[in-house]
């Protein structure tokens, strides 16, 4: 269902540019599975959608809070990324005051589908989406997989737990403890 080496894709993101004025300083940038995870020991979390109810209430807000004690585990990055296109995702961490993780917008799902993560969610009319997972990635190279129970098209529920900041917090102390 999922590979051990992140697949290699390009995310069309926008980053702020003070040299341009208006409303709207934003630039087009692309970035590569390599620009975000070469060289770094990162926490990868994945969720159906921007704005919506468990992805805003828990998962982001938690990492978020949480990112100090991932630190301490060694961790250097966390990165958010779902099935959104740049504006949303920019949208989205703006909205929820994010200073620590770091968004990555994958609009037509490449990346998400690659990693065989894509389901279909016409059920909630959101179309084609992100199963909710995580994953601990060092240097481009799954360590650990954080898979919510039921994957499956059209799933009547939205599984939360396994992929929590908790749970993989707790899972890296242990790995830790076990290490030494």
């Amino acid at each position: 269902m999922f590979a051990q080496k992140l697949p290699d894709v390009t995310f069309h993101t926008r980053v702020r540019d003070e040299s341009i004025e208006g409303p709207n300083p934003f630039r087009w940038e692309d970035k590569t599975t390599a620009d975000y995870f070469a060289g770094k020991r990162v926490v990868l979390f994945s969720l159906p959608g921007a704005f919506t109810p468990t992805c805003s209430t828990y998962q982001l807000p938690d990492f978020e809070k949480l990112y100090p004690e991932f630190q301490a585990e060694g961790i250097d990055e966390i990165y958010c990324v779902a099935v959104n296109d740049a504006f949303v995702m920019n949208a989205w961490a703006k909205a929820q005051g994010v200073e620590h993780v770091k968004v990555i917008p994958d609009g037509s799902g490449e990346f998400t589908r690659k990693m065989g993560m894509l389901v279909c969610k016409d059920n909630l009319g959101f179309g084609m989406r992100s199963w909710r997972y995580a994953a601990v990635v060092n240097d481009g190279k799954v360590e650990q997989w954080f898979v919510e129970e039921g994957y499956s098209d059209n799933c009547d529920t939205d599984p939360y737990g396994v992929s929590s900041p908790q749970n993989i917090l707790e899972n890296l102390r242990a790995r830790k403890t076990e290490a030494a």
